[in-house]
C-alpha cells in the first residue's frame, strides 16, 4: 500500500466518473482534481455504497452540506463502485454530494487508501485551494468516520497559518482537537 501524499504536497490531480442527485435528476459526468483548484475540497474515500458505516458517514455530509458551504468547499465521496450503484445509492438515502466511482482503485492507491483484503480504507482528505493536501484522516478499522464538525473545524484553518503550510502538528487521536495542519489516523 502506497504511503499517499504528505500534508503539505500536492495531491496527484486524477479524474473519475460520477454524478450528483440535483432535484429528481442523477447528473452524471467526469469530477477532475485540477478543476477544483481555488476551492477546498474534501474527499472522503469509503467502502461501499449502502453499507450501514458508510451510510451513517455519507448521510451527515449530505445534511451538513451547509457547513462544509460555509467554508467554500466540495465533498466529493470516493469508493470502488460503479456510477449505477452511486445512482441507486444516492436516491434511496436523498445524497447531495458527489459520488465518485474509484473501480480499478487507481485513486485510491494514490491516497494510499487501498488494502488487500478490504478493499480500501475509510479516509478523508482536506485539500486545500491550491490542491495541496491540508489535513487527512486515515481510519485502521473503518468503523467509525470524521463528523462534520471535525471537518469545518480544519476547513476553517486554511489559510490562517502560512507560515506552517506543509508542517505536520502533533498527529490527532481521537478526541483530541488539532489546529492548522495536521495528518490523523484512527
Amino acid at each position: 500500500m502506497s504511503a499517499g501524499p504528505r500534508v503539505g504536497e500536492q495531491i496527484a490531480d486524477f479524474s473519475l466518473p460520477g454524478g450528483v442527485l440535483v432535484g429528481d435528476s442523477f447528473e452524471r459526468r467526469e469530477f477532475t482534481a485540477s478543476g477544483q483548484r481555488g476551492t477546498p475540497l474534501v474527499l472522503a474515500f469509503y467502502p461501499g455504497d449502502d453499507t450501514p458505516v458508510c451510510t451513517k458517514q455519507l448521510c451527515s455530509y449530505s445534511s451538513g452540506l451547509e457547513a462544509f458551504e460555509d467554508c467554500s468547499a466540495l465533498v466529493w465521496g470516493i469508493s470502488p463502485q460503479s456510477v449505477d450503484s452511486h445512482e441507486a445509492f444516492a436516491r434511496k438515502h436523498s445524497l447531495r454530494i458527489p459520488l465518485l466511482a474509484d473501480t480499478d482503485r487507481t485513486v485510491s492507491k494514490a491516497f494510499g487508501v487501498s488494502a488487500p483484503g478490504i478493499g480500501l480504507r475509510r479516509a478523508v482528505f482536506l485539500v486545500a485551494p491550491d490542491g495541496t493536501l491540508h489535513w487527512k484522516h486515515v481510519s485502521l478499522l473503518g468503523m467509525t468516520f470524521q463528523s462534520v464538525s471535525t471537518l469545518s473545524a480544519q476547513l476553517e484553518t486554511m489559510g490562517k497559518h502560512p507560515s506552517r503550510q506543509g508542517s505536520v502538528s502533533p498527529v490527532a487521536t481521537p478526541g483530541t482537537a488539532t489546529r492548522g495542519v495536521a495528518e490523523s489516523t484512527e
